[in-house]
């Protein structure tokens, strides 16, 4: 069985990166910038699940952090470092979820794993606005802001807000339709980074259970 706070994770893959164009361009410009000029990226993120309770003021939970590597369309690594370690590995065709301290993998299609999630976003194809209705959230906390509506609801999520400065991405909020937030804080990223033919190839661990869903 997967963890609860696993299967969190899955849904926020990702999740989200967008990078692109001039400092002084709006979020959309930047973003849409990004889509037509990176392939591939990769850098640091930290995680926070943030929980809204009957109104009141937002409570941080437990963080998490961690690396990623991404290149389109559907190729990506995404690993938790702390609090522990967990992979979650696509090699463009299946998406594999490897949790270290029980030894365990779960393989998924990958396709059923995107779709209008998060993961999309960055992971996905560069036709965004199939899926994701677009529209600039304004300026906060120093961020030019990207607000994406998933079209479909079938998804887990209500919200995606994307901030951005200088043609990078700062922050990623994704709300959910339990009244949770998760916030997502990206660093040290590098755009086009030299990726071999084998890099997002999984190796399965030795002894692992492994459970196909």
């Amino acid at each position: 069985m997967l963890r609860k706070d696993v299967l969190r994770h899955i849904a926020a893959l990702t999740t989200g990166l967008l990078l692109a164009g001039g400092a002084h361009a709006s979020a959309l410009e930047q973003f849409k910038s990004f889509v037509s000029s990176t392939k591939a990226a990769k850098g640091e993120f930290v995680q926070t699940q943030v929980k809204n309770t009957n109104g009141d003021t937002p409570k941080a939970a437990k963080s998490s952090s961690g690396t990623f590597v991404f290149a389109r369309p559907g190729k990506f690594i995404w690993t938790y470092v702390k609090p522990y370690d967990q992979v979650l590995q696509a090699d463009g065709d299946q998406l594999f979820i490897y949790d270290k301290d029980l030894n365990q993998v779960t393989v998924k299609k990958l396709g059923d794993a995107l779709g209008s999630s998060p993961a999309a976003i960055l992971f996905g194809s560069n036709d965004l606005e199939k899926n994701f209705t677009l529209s600039e959230g304004g300026a906060r906390d120093g961020l030019e802001w990207l607000k994406a509506v998933p079209k479909t609801k079938d998804t887990s999520f209500e919200q995606i807000t994307i901030g951005l400065k200088d043609g990078l991405p700062a922050a990623m909020e994704l709300k959910d339709s339990f009244g949770q937030t998760s916030v997502l804080k990206f660093s040290k990223i590098e755009k086009n980074p030299a990726l071999s033919a084998t890099s997002f190839k999984f190796v399965m661990p030795k002894g692992a259970d492994v459970f196909n869903n």
